[in-house]
């Protein structure tokens, strides 16, 4: 993989910084190169509450080997508040990454749920920064992302045309429009659009869909939403609306 991403980028001039995403169970410490071996500059460990021992050694683990580090704590509109505080508790006294994300991947929550949980990470990540990474289902990505800049997120996640998995994420040039910062220039993402992403979508389906606004207002994986849209029955909304209310009723 690493030679696969030093081909990619073979030959382009950049000071933009390159990220991977690991998950927990997907790759071990021993995968991790030493930064001046790699392309990547910073590793971000994606996980769930439950595996935040796992999640803070892969992160220890990445930041001695010289990469910046961040926590990406997923399904966050599922974790209990006193899971969450022992979890970001923990992170502030044991983790060297230095940044911690909101991730809203069932694309649930509300601004008054990123303001709360805004607020919580500011009490207990007393030495971290607060990242926020948004998904679309309900059409809120881009408008929860801006609630998390203005509670105090100084790293936000956006995605070119808002691709993504299912709904995608909060797109990238409503950020920089919204940001109007004169070192961020929105012409390039405006030309590679036609060139690249519309044609990429004729081929792969994502963004805003009502089965993926109501595996969000039900606050579910997307996961039945995105097999659905593989089968015949992909438009029948209030059909799938109702298995998914009885099965929350359950």
């Amino acid at each position: 993989e690493e030679d696969e991403l030093k081909k990619a980028i073979d030959g382009i001039e950049s000071n933009t910084k390159l990220s991977v995403m690991v998950d927990i169970g997907r790759i071990e410490k021993d995968d991790i190169l030493p930064c001046e071996d790699s392309v990547i500059d910073m590793i971000r460990v994606a996980t769930y509450v439950k595996d935040m021992d796992k999640a803070i050694d892969l992160a220890n683990e990445a930041a001695n080997k010289g990469y910046e580090s961040t926590v990406n704590i997923m399904a966050i509109s599922k974790s209990l508040d006193n899971e969450l505080d022992e979890a970001l508790d923990q992170i502030e006294k044991e983790c060297k990454a230095h940044t911690v994300f909101i991730v809203d991947s069932f694309g649930a929550l509300y601004s008054e749920s990123v303001t709360c949980l805004m607020e919580k990470y500011k009490k207990i990540l007393k030495t971290k920064e607060i990242g926020m990474h948004a998904h679309n289902n309900q059409q809120l990505g881009y408008a929860n992302t801006i609630q998390a800049i203005i509670d105090g997120a100084n790293f936000v996640d956006g995605t070119v045309y808002g691709i993504g998995r299912a709904a995608g994420n909060c797109p990238l040039e409503l950020l920089i429009g919204f940001l109007k910062n004169p070192k961020y220039d929105i012409r390039p993402i405006l030309d590679v659009i036609p060139k690249e992403l519309l044609p990429l979508r004729e081929k792969i389906e994502w963004g805003y869909l009502l089965p993926y606004a109501i595996t969000g207002m039900f606050n579910e994986h997307p996961r039945e939403a995105m097999a659905l849209r593989k089968t015949k029955e992909k438009d029948n909304y209030l059909k799938f609306y109702e298995s998914l209310s009885a099965t929350d009723i359950d």
